[in-house]
Protein backbone atom coordinates (compact mmCIF):
# COMPACT_ATOMS: atom_id res chain seq x y z
CA UNK A 1 0.00 0.00 0.00
CA UNK A 2 1.49 3.28 -0.87
CA UNK A 3 0.17 6.97 1.04
CA UNK A 4 0.35 9.74 -0.29
CA UNK A 5 -0.15 12.43 2.49
CA UNK A 6 -0.70 16.41 2.18
CA UNK A 7 1.23 17.72 4.56
CA UNK A 8 -0.81 20.64 5.35
CA UNK A 9 -4.21 18.54 5.76
CA UNK A 10 -3.39 14.78 6.17
CA UNK A 11 -6.03 14.10 3.21
CA UNK A 12 -4.19 10.78 2.10
CA UNK A 13 -4.27 9.15 -1.34
CA UNK A 14 -3.98 5.47 -0.19
CA UNK A 15 -2.57 3.17 -3.03
CA UNK A 16 -4.36 -0.20 -2.92
CA UNK A 17 -1.52 -2.74 -5.09
CA UNK A 18 -1.85 -6.07 -6.26
CA UNK A 19 -0.71 -8.81 -3.97
CA UNK A 20 2.11 -9.06 -6.03
CA UNK A 21 2.97 -5.65 -5.15
CA UNK A 22 2.74 -5.30 -1.26
CA UNK A 23 6.40 -5.99 -1.21
CA UNK A 24 7.02 -2.73 -2.82
CA UNK A 25 4.91 -0.11 0.06
CA UNK A 26 6.74 3.16 0.68
CA UNK A 27 5.04 6.67 1.76
CA UNK A 28 5.43 9.82 -0.25
CA UNK A 29 5.10 13.29 1.05
CA UNK A 30 2.56 15.37 -1.71
CA UNK A 31 2.87 19.37 -1.21
CA UNK A 32 -0.82 20.31 -3.29
CA UNK A 33 -3.00 22.24 -0.38
CA UNK A 34 -5.79 19.77 -0.84
CA UNK A 35 -7.82 21.09 2.21
CA UNK A 36 -7.73 24.37 0.79
CA UNK A 37 -9.33 23.36 -2.26
CA UNK A 38 -11.65 20.90 -1.15
CA UNK A 39 -12.69 23.41 1.76
CA UNK A 40 -16.49 22.34 2.60
CA UNK A 41 -17.37 20.00 -0.03
CA UNK A 42 -17.61 16.09 0.04
CA UNK A 43 -15.23 14.42 -2.21
CA UNK A 44 -14.83 10.99 -3.01
CA UNK A 45 -12.23 9.95 -5.75
CA UNK A 46 -11.12 6.64 -7.34
CA UNK A 47 -8.77 5.83 -9.76
CA UNK A 48 -7.25 2.74 -11.05
CA UNK A 49 -4.24 1.84 -13.06
CA UNK A 50 -5.19 -0.67 -14.91
CA UNK A 51 -1.50 -1.58 -16.63
CA UNK A 52 -0.37 -2.03 -12.78
CA UNK A 53 -3.85 -2.88 -11.20
CA UNK A 54 -3.14 -0.20 -8.56
CA UNK A 55 -5.98 1.75 -7.06
CA UNK A 56 -5.51 4.92 -5.99
CA UNK A 57 -8.13 6.05 -3.34
CA UNK A 58 -8.49 9.68 -1.29
CA UNK A 59 -9.14 9.09 1.97
CA UNK A 60 -12.50 9.50 3.35
CA UNK A 61 -13.86 8.67 -0.02
CA UNK A 62 -17.70 6.95 -0.13
CA UNK A 63 -16.69 4.33 -2.80
CA UNK A 64 -19.69 2.29 -2.27
CA UNK A 65 -22.51 4.75 -1.50
CA UNK A 66 -24.42 4.76 -4.56
CA UNK A 67 -25.64 8.52 -6.32
CA UNK A 68 -27.43 9.70 -9.45
CA UNK A 69 -25.26 9.46 -11.81
CA UNK A 70 -27.08 12.65 -13.90
CA UNK A 71 -25.14 13.17 -16.89
CA UNK A 72 -22.56 11.14 -16.39
CA UNK A 73 -24.90 8.50 -17.75
CA UNK A 74 -23.94 9.84 -21.58
CA UNK A 75 -21.15 7.76 -21.34
CA UNK A 76 -22.89 4.27 -21.47
CA UNK A 77 -26.00 6.22 -23.14
CA UNK A 78 -23.95 7.36 -25.76
CA UNK A 79 -22.63 3.74 -26.50
CA UNK A 80 -26.25 2.56 -26.30
CA UNK A 81 -27.20 5.15 -29.03
CA UNK A 82 -24.89 3.31 -30.99
CA UNK A 83 -25.01 -0.11 -30.55
CA UNK A 84 -29.24 -0.39 -30.79
CA UNK A 85 -28.82 2.35 -33.94
CA UNK A 86 -31.06 5.11 -32.41
CA UNK A 87 -27.50 7.10 -33.63
CA UNK A 88 -25.81 5.81 -36.46
CA UNK A 89 -22.81 7.94 -35.80
CA UNK A 90 -21.95 11.27 -33.73
CA UNK A 91 -23.37 13.24 -36.26
CA UNK A 92 -26.81 11.72 -36.26
CA UNK A 93 -28.89 14.90 -36.07
CA UNK A 94 -31.94 15.35 -34.05
CA UNK A 95 -34.19 18.37 -34.54
CA UNK A 96 -35.41 20.23 -30.99
CA UNK A 97 -38.99 20.34 -31.20
CA UNK A 98 -39.64 23.31 -28.38
CA UNK A 99 -43.63 22.79 -28.34
CA UNK A 100 -42.75 18.63 -27.17
CA UNK A 101 -39.42 19.47 -25.31
CA UNK A 102 -40.43 23.48 -23.75
CA UNK A 103 -36.82 24.70 -22.14
CA UNK A 104 -36.92 24.89 -18.79
CA UNK A 105 -35.87 28.62 -16.90
CA UNK A 106 -31.84 27.10 -16.67
CA UNK A 107 -31.28 25.60 -19.77
CA UNK A 108 -28.31 27.01 -21.22
CA UNK A 109 -28.14 28.13 -24.88
CA UNK A 110 -26.29 25.55 -26.41
CA UNK A 111 -29.76 23.25 -25.22
CA UNK A 112 -31.82 25.59 -27.31
CA UNK A 113 -30.79 24.14 -30.88
CA UNK A 114 -31.19 21.35 -32.78
CA UNK A 115 -28.32 18.41 -31.48
CA UNK A 116 -26.20 15.91 -33.21
CA UNK A 117 -25.17 13.04 -30.63
CA UNK A 118 -21.50 15.13 -30.51
CA UNK A 119 -22.88 18.23 -29.66
CA UNK A 120 -25.66 16.99 -26.92
CA UNK A 121 -22.95 14.73 -25.27
CA UNK A 122 -20.73 17.64 -25.07
CA UNK A 123 -23.31 20.26 -23.91
CA UNK A 124 -25.04 17.88 -21.86
CA UNK A 125 -28.43 18.36 -23.96
CA UNK A 126 -30.85 16.27 -21.55
CA UNK A 127 -33.87 16.73 -24.22
CA UNK A 128 -31.90 14.57 -27.24
CA UNK A 129 -31.01 12.03 -24.77
CA UNK A 130 -34.66 11.77 -23.28
CA UNK A 131 -35.43 11.22 -27.03
CA UNK A 132 -32.75 8.86 -27.49
CA UNK A 133 -34.02 7.05 -24.25
CA UNK A 134 -37.45 6.84 -25.67
CA UNK A 135 -35.82 4.88 -28.88
CA UNK A 136 -34.28 2.52 -27.35
CA UNK A 137 -36.69 1.70 -24.86
CA UNK A 138 -37.07 0.04 -21.15
CA UNK A 139 -36.14 -3.61 -22.11
CA UNK A 140 -33.55 -2.87 -23.92
CA UNK A 141 -32.01 -0.46 -21.35
CA UNK A 142 -32.68 -3.14 -18.76
CA UNK A 143 -30.94 -5.88 -20.61
CA UNK A 144 -27.80 -3.91 -21.56
CA UNK A 145 -27.01 -2.19 -17.76
CA UNK A 146 -27.61 -5.32 -16.13
CA UNK A 147 -24.82 -7.09 -18.59
CA UNK A 148 -23.03 -4.16 -18.01
CA UNK A 149 -23.73 -4.43 -14.21
CA UNK A 150 -23.91 -0.47 -14.21
CA UNK A 151 -25.02 0.57 -10.69
CA UNK A 152 -28.62 -0.73 -9.49
CA UNK A 153 -29.68 -1.14 -13.31
CA UNK A 154 -33.00 0.03 -12.72
CA UNK A 155 -34.51 1.58 -15.07
CA UNK A 156 -38.50 2.70 -14.13
CA UNK A 157 -40.93 1.44 -17.19
CA UNK A 158 -41.70 3.87 -19.91
CA UNK A 159 -38.85 6.46 -18.55
CA UNK A 160 -37.12 8.65 -19.86
CA UNK A 161 -35.29 10.61 -17.30
CA UNK A 162 -34.48 7.16 -15.12
CA UNK A 163 -30.84 8.28 -14.67
CA UNK A 164 -32.08 11.80 -13.66
CA UNK A 165 -34.86 11.68 -11.05
CA UNK A 166 -32.85 8.69 -8.37
CA UNK A 167 -34.33 5.62 -10.06
CA UNK A 168 -30.91 4.64 -11.52
CA UNK A 169 -27.86 4.89 -8.81
CA UNK A 170 -24.50 4.33 -9.36
CA UNK A 171 -21.26 4.39 -6.46
CA UNK A 172 -17.43 5.73 -7.33
CA UNK A 173 -16.40 2.12 -7.30
CA UNK A 174 -19.00 1.02 -9.34
CA UNK A 175 -18.03 3.78 -12.61
CA UNK A 176 -14.55 2.42 -12.01
CA UNK A 177 -15.70 -1.43 -12.63
CA UNK A 178 -18.18 -0.09 -15.48
CA UNK A 179 -15.36 1.46 -17.22
CA UNK A 180 -12.88 -1.02 -16.05
CA UNK A 181 -14.84 -3.73 -18.48
CA UNK A 182 -15.61 -1.18 -20.94
CA UNK A 183 -11.87 -0.77 -21.61
CA UNK A 184 -10.79 -4.04 -21.04
CA UNK A 185 -12.76 -5.21 -23.96
CA UNK A 186 -15.24 -6.91 -21.80
CA UNK A 187 -18.61 -5.68 -22.49
CA UNK A 188 -18.83 -6.75 -26.45
CA UNK A 189 -19.33 -3.06 -27.68
CA UNK A 190 -17.93 -2.42 -30.99
CA UNK A 191 -14.91 -1.10 -31.56
CA UNK A 192 -16.40 1.87 -33.75
CA UNK A 193 -18.37 3.06 -30.46
CA UNK A 194 -15.66 2.98 -28.22
CA UNK A 195 -13.53 5.25 -30.75
CA UNK A 196 -16.91 7.78 -31.27
CA UNK A 197 -16.72 7.74 -27.35
CA UNK A 198 -13.25 8.46 -27.20
CA UNK A 199 -13.44 11.46 -29.84
CA UNK A 200 -16.47 13.16 -28.06
CA UNK A 201 -15.26 12.66 -24.83
CA UNK A 202 -11.67 14.12 -25.34
CA UNK A 203 -11.03 17.11 -22.50
CA UNK A 204 -7.69 17.56 -23.21
CA UNK A 205 -4.08 16.33 -24.66
CA UNK A 206 -0.40 16.86 -24.38
CA UNK A 207 2.67 14.59 -24.57
CA UNK A 208 0.62 11.43 -25.85
CA UNK A 209 -1.81 11.63 -22.84
CA UNK A 210 -5.51 12.31 -23.65
CA UNK A 211 -7.98 12.93 -20.77
CA UNK A 212 -11.50 11.94 -21.54
CA UNK A 213 -14.21 12.47 -19.25
CA UNK A 214 -17.85 13.84 -18.72
CA UNK A 215 -19.02 15.60 -15.93
CA UNK A 216 -22.67 15.53 -14.12
CA UNK A 217 -24.88 17.34 -11.63
CA UNK A 218 -27.84 17.82 -10.02
CA UNK A 219 -29.44 19.18 -6.55
CA UNK A 220 -29.52 17.20 -3.67
CA UNK A 221 -33.12 17.77 -3.23
CA UNK A 222 -35.50 17.23 -5.93
CA UNK A 223 -36.23 20.54 -7.42
CA UNK A 224 -33.98 22.70 -5.57
CA UNK A 225 -31.69 24.71 -7.64
CA UNK A 226 -30.94 26.99 -4.86
CA UNK A 227 -29.46 24.47 -2.50
CA UNK A 228 -26.65 21.60 -2.09
CA UNK A 229 -25.78 20.27 -5.23
CA UNK A 230 -23.59 16.81 -5.76
CA UNK A 231 -21.66 16.54 -9.14
CA UNK A 232 -19.29 14.25 -10.76
CA UNK A 233 -16.26 13.51 -13.20
CA UNK A 234 -15.92 10.58 -14.88
CA UNK A 235 -13.61 9.16 -17.48
CA UNK A 236 -10.69 7.71 -18.44
CA UNK A 237 -6.60 8.85 -19.32
CA UNK A 238 -5.08 6.92 -22.19
CA UNK A 239 -1.16 6.70 -22.30
CA UNK A 240 1.53 6.28 -24.60
CA UNK A 241 2.85 2.55 -24.49
CA UNK A 242 -0.09 1.85 -21.76
CA UNK A 243 -2.93 0.94 -20.71
CA UNK A 244 -5.59 3.22 -19.51
CA UNK A 245 -6.84 5.01 -16.24
CA UNK A 246 -9.76 5.07 -15.24
CA UNK A 247 -11.17 7.44 -12.77
CA UNK A 248 -14.12 8.57 -11.11
CA UNK A 249 -15.27 11.90 -8.82
CA UNK A 250 -18.16 12.59 -6.46
CA UNK A 251 -18.24 15.77 -4.55
CA UNK A 252 -21.35 17.20 -3.03
CA UNK A 253 -21.23 21.37 -2.13
CA UNK A 254 -23.59 24.12 -0.89
CA UNK A 255 -24.25 25.35 -4.07
CA UNK A 256 -23.33 24.65 -8.19
CA UNK A 257 -20.95 27.08 -8.35
CA UNK A 258 -19.06 25.24 -5.57
CA UNK A 259 -19.20 22.27 -8.14
CA UNK A 260 -19.31 23.58 -11.94
CA UNK A 261 -15.35 23.65 -12.59
CA UNK A 262 -13.94 22.14 -9.36
CA UNK A 263 -14.57 18.57 -10.54
CA UNK A 264 -12.35 18.30 -13.20
CA UNK A 265 -10.35 20.66 -12.21
CA UNK A 266 -9.99 18.73 -9.05
CA UNK A 267 -9.61 14.87 -10.83
CA UNK A 268 -6.92 16.55 -12.78
CA UNK A 269 -5.22 17.65 -9.74
CA UNK A 270 -5.69 14.25 -8.46
CA UNK A 271 -4.07 12.26 -11.01
CA UNK A 272 -0.81 14.21 -11.16
CA UNK A 273 -0.33 13.72 -7.70
CA UNK A 274 -0.70 10.44 -8.34
CA UNK A 275 1.88 10.05 -10.88
CA UNK A 276 -0.83 8.90 -13.39
CA UNK A 277 -0.65 12.98 -15.67
CA UNK A 278 2.63 14.84 -16.23
CA UNK A 279 2.50 17.90 -13.97
CA UNK A 280 2.38 20.23 -16.59
CA UNK A 281 -0.80 18.98 -18.48
CA UNK A 282 -3.11 21.26 -19.27
CA UNK A 283 -6.53 19.60 -19.77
Amino acid sequence: MIRFRDAACLALFIVVAPLSLQAQERTEVVRAPLAAEIAERNVSFLARDLETGNSFVLEGSALSERFTPWSTFKIPNLLIALETGAADSLDAKRKWDETRRPAADYWPKDWRQDQTLRTAFKYSAVWYFRDVALDVGTERYRETLAQWNYGNTEVAEGSDVFWLDRTLKISVEEQIAFLTALLEGRLAVAASSLEALAVASLAGEAEGFSLHGKTGAGPVESGNFDGAFEGWYVGFLMRPDRKPVVFALHARAGEYQALRSFRKDFAVHLLKDAGLLPVDFRG
